[in-house]
């Protein structure tokens, strides 16, 4: 049986797996009070009591679920990985449930209505878990690629890695008879035959969307057998696209500008920009008041720890390429770098001892929040560079320049999706997640940033 129940935008079905778990937490909650009231074992409690108790623990449990990244659902983890990582992310959950418990005793449920809502969240969790595996197993949609290059390549590489995708290729059809055959991660031979046989070859295996991987189409494609094909039901995408929407970033390579200019996307509107500037301007004034005995306590232990300035300026290319002077506690000693600037890396040892600390749980960004509110930064946007490394990037990086379009942020799509950046290459990558965000830029995806920054803060990833 083919089930197509979850051939939907992935975003949407995530949120369908999200929602259909929190209700199952909610009412394995519930159930076990339930169990437990029937039998005598707890008091009798309220319908208000029993609910708001189930809230929070439904709450608690979903909050432990995404900060030990089980709603990462790009990598379905088998079933021995996920009960050691649910047993992990439970156990944290019970720990913030005895620090409530001691503090408001009245506001969570008894200690054995607890225990047995666990056991039910637990079952409830991995069954639902390796239900919805199978269902994308077999609901996965056959993919039909139409060219053996380096994007079908990375199509290819990146369906096979996401587990939650949703698609499966059955093959590839290359440019021409001369084509190197495309390889599979899986060392599968692809190739099905080429691009003039896609009609008959559609036929022969059959599939449920096409995907033009080519970089030249012009003279190459069989528009009429594509046309037909196209009219008879299957659905067709531009490779680039397809990509993008794989992947949550954009393919630079062999870009043309003309993507620019005709996508769907690229929308930097004087409303959209206003509504920004007046979140950026109501968080940085809150987040300077709020973090002030923090900001106070950074100041006095760098005094204490180094010689040298408290508070760092450096000059960083923003909006428009205009240089601005970015405010940070310093974290280096004085004059660490002498002559050419070099990228920060691993245990740099240029770092003070109260440095690596404050770069840990990011205390050295807190005077940015100054920046953001003169104008100069946003929250949420692509890092702001220095001059010297925007010169060097701007003649190595196609399209480089074009991630000014747009005010620098505190933190952005690419800080969440890579690693820390101290390379070309790595410049080069943390691009494709740039433009992806200035093309897709809205307030819904500012809060996800937001939201996984903040994740990515307390776990104390990716600093240097």
């Amino acid at each position: 049986m083919n089930i197509r129940v979850l051939n939907i935008y992935r975003p949407v079905r995530n949120l369908l797996f999200f929602l259909v778990e929190v209700s199952l937490i909610f009412l394995s909650t519930l159930l076990a009070s339930l169990i437990l009231m029937k039998l005598g074992i707890i008091g009798e409690l309220a319908w208000f009591e029993i609910l708001s108790k189930a809230a929070l623990i439904t709450f608690i449990c979903v909050l432990s679920l995404y900060y030990h990244n089980l709603y990462d659902l790009s990598r379905f983890t088998d079933l021995k990985e996920l009960l050691v990582r649910l047993f992990s992310t439970l156990g944290v959950a019970s720990l913030i449930m005895g620090f409530l418990c001691l503090i408001f005793p009245h506001w969570v449920a008894t200690e054995r209505a607890f225990i047995l809502a666990l056991l039910f969240i637990s079952l409830g969790i991995v069954a639902w878990r390796l239900v919805y595996g199978r269902m994308l197993e077999l609901g996965r949609e056959r993919v039909l690629i139409l060219g053996s290059g380096g994007l079908a390549s990375e199509i290819v590489k990146e369906i096979e890695r996401r587990a939650d995708a949703g698609f499966q290729v059955v093959g590839v059809l290359s440019e021409s008879n001369r084509s190197a055959p495309l390889i599979s991660p899986k060392g599968k031979d692809l190739q099905l035959g080429t691009i003039k046989e896609v009609k008959d070859v559609v036929k022969k295996v059959g599939c449920d969307r096409i995907v033009v991987a080519l970089r030249e189409k012009r003279g190459r494609l069989p528009i009429l057998d594509l046309l037909d094909l196209r009219l008879s039901g299957l659905t067709i995408h531009d490779g680039v696209e397809f990509y993008e929407h794989l992947t949550g970033k954009i393919m630079i390579e062999g870009l043309k500008p003309s993507h620019f200019v005709f996508s769907d996307g690229f929308r930097i509107n004087g409303k959209r920009k206003v509504i920004k500037r007046l979140f950026d301007i109501v968080l940085s004034s809150m987040g300077l008041v709020l973090s002030s005995p923090i900001s106070l306590l950074a100041a006095v232990a760098i005094w204490l720890d180094s010689d040298g300035p408290i508070i760092y300026r450096q000059e960083r290319v923003g909006e428009g390429g205009k240089v601005f002077i970015l405010y940070k506690f310093r974290t280096m000693h004085r004059d660490a770098e002498n002559g050419r600037p070099v990228w920060a890396r691993e245990n740099d040892p240029r770092v003070t001892r109260v440095g690596r600390i404050l770069r840990k749980l990011r205390i050295d960004e807190i005077p940015q929040m100054y920046n953001i509110l003169k104008g100069d930064m946003s929250f949420v946007g692509p890092r702001p560079e220095r001059p010297y490394f925007v010169e060097v990037l701007n003649r190595a990086i196609p399209y480089y320049a074009q991630r000014h379009v747009v005010k620098p942020g505190l933190t952005g799509w690419a800080q969440i999706k890579y690693r820390y950046g101290a390379s070309i290459a790595d410049a080069f990558e943390k691009l494709r997640y740039d433009l992806y965000y200035i093309k897709n830029m809205s307030f819904s995806l500012d809060m996800a940033i937001l939201f996984e920054t903040t994740k990515t803060i307390l776990l104390g990833k990716g600093a240097r």
